[in-house]
């Protein structure tokens, strides 16, 4: 067995600690915040925003075992779940107004961000 320092890279190591730590808080915010941040359907999004932050999570946990097949599933739970984020604005579940808009905005980004990372590291992913 090859020490963890050795065979994953710290910049993936990163992300995957942010990717757990993001979807954990959107679980979060979909269990416990949906009614009050001014969700138009607050069940749809008590459903919706924890099955994204589990895909984030479940992507996080998938990229420390740095293989490329944990790595390809990894992105697509990052693009599943840019598309959830966008599906809940489309909708109208979500808010698209003031901090709200700006935080779908941001944490779209983020994840589009990781994957990019993560497809620009592929070489690192055995």
């Amino acid at each position: 067995m090859e020490p963890v320092s050795a065979s994953r890279s710290r910049g993936i190591t990163v992300v995957a600690a942010l990717m757990i730590v993001f979807g954990a808080a959107e679980v979060l915010t979909g269990l416990f915040l949906g009614h009050t941040i001014g969700v138009a359907d607050a069940t749809v999004f008590a459903y919706a925003a924890p099955a994204i932050g589990a895909l984030y999570i479940i992507g996080g946990l998938l990229l420390l075992a740095m293989k490329k097949w944990a790595a390809g599933l990894t992105e697509v739970c990052l693009a599943a779940d840019v598309v959830g984020r966008l599906h809940l604005v489309v909708t109208g579940v979500y808010p698209f107004v003031g901090v709200a808009a700006l935080a779908v905005v941001i944490g779209t980004a983020i994840a589009v961000v990781f994957a990019i990372y993560i497809g620009l590291r592929w070489n690192v992913f055995r």
